[in-house]
């Protein structure tokens, strides 16, 4: 088990091309195996204290796996950049409604904006299948057991997606609120997706998600009027955590709010 982010040892990314056909490539996540409980059992005989240098091993070994992921992150934001290609990384917990706002968006936008998606879940390629049914290009990667995508996940599938110059890649996160937050991925923007009934304190609970974020959009308005939901306060610990959050409050199914949503990303996009 990874020390870093708890994926299970040996989770492997497969990714499906653009087409939805049989996955093209498949390769181990980039976590170390965590070998170090036999090492610690075995330091046990001569040392005294066996958890100390298990903690220094853990660290080393989470050091080695991020350090590892930047700069193939590095890599990919040069990729994007010399492409002149926005690319967001969506992130959110499981049913925030990631997959609804980019099928709105697209449809929406689709006219002005040339956009493709790369979708990140752990199995099937359902959402993959509703992203190109709204009219996009898109590539699943399929993680298996792990619970974030990577660096080196993200550059794999951009060689399937082959997307445009000049256009926006919609990167959709696996669904988590811990790990995705870890791995930057070369993304230019990140956007950090919670709905109306995860509850208001979602950004003290998860606050270094809601700190590495960019964006927030805060989703599923339309069910405002029947939730116990405090959405003045919500912000304000928005705020609390990272002040320079750009804020959205929206319903991507009756379409209201999203023109903020929409200006910000043609301003992103264009710069």
């Amino acid at each position: 088990m990874c020390s870093t982010c708890g994926c299970a040892e040996g989770a492997r990314a497969v990714i499906v091309n653009p087409e939805g056909a049989k996955a093209t490539s498949a390769h181990d996540a980039p976590h170390a195996p965590d070998h170090h409980h036999d090492a610690t059992r075995a330091y046990e005989h001569s040392h005294p204290h066996p958890h100390l240098e298990e903690q220094h091993r853990t660290i080393r070994l989470e050091q080695d796996i991020l350090a590892k992921n930047n700069r193939l992150a590095e890599g990919n934001r040069g990729w994007f950049a010399g492409r002149n290609i926005f690319a967001v990384n969506l992130m959110s917990a499981p049913g925030a409604g990631k997959t609804t706002l980019l099928e709105r968006t697209i449809r929406d936008l689709g006219s002005e904006l040339t956009i493709s998606v790369i979708e990140g879940d752990q199995e099937t390629p359902r959402d993959a299948e509703r992203i190109r049914a709204a009219g996009a290009r898109a590539v699943q990667i399929n993680t298996g057991t792990g619970c974030h995508l990577d660096a080196d996940m993200l550059s794999r599938a951009l060689r399937a997606l082959e997307p445009a110059p000049r256009s926006v890649v919609m990167i959709e996160n696996v669904g988590n609120l811990v790990c995705p937050a870890l791995f930057d991925l070369g993304e230019s923007a990140r956007v950090v997706i919670m709905s109306v009934t995860e509850g208001e304190d979602k950004p003290l609970k998860y606050p270094h998600m809601f700190r590495a974020a960019d964006a927030m959009v805060l989703s599923k308005a339309d069910l405002l009027p029947y939730l116990e939901f405090d959405h003045a306060r919500c912000v304000e610990y928005a705020r609390r955590v990272n002040p320079r959050l750009e804020l959205f409050t929206l319903s991507a199914v009756r379409g209201t709010g999203l023109d903020a949503w929409y200006e910000w990303l043609r301003r992103r996009g264009a710069s």
